[in-house]
């Protein structure tokens, strides 16, 4: 997985109650994680929690368009 700063829910099995699929979300950067082929993602509860890479596919938001998302804190 890239550097994208965010990415569209693919599949959600045994998260369905954080995760949306088709639904954007931010990444957070965590390199420790992504060696595990693990994406920090800010979900449904509004906090960061790590999953599985491939549940997720990078895309770009154009700049215009960042602003309608909630800054991760």
């Amino acid at each position: 997985m890239g550097a994208s700063e965010f990415v569209v829910c693919v599949k959600s099995e045994g998260y369905e109650a954080s995760l949306e699929p088709r639904k954007i979300y931010r990444v957070i950067e965590d390199p420790k994680a992504a060696s595990k082929s693990l994406l920090r993602v800010v979900d449904e509860s509004g906090e960061d929690y790590l999953y599985p890479t491939q549940f997720f596919v990078p895309i770009d938001i154009p700049e215009e368009a960042i602003a309608a998302f909630p800054a991760a804190t």
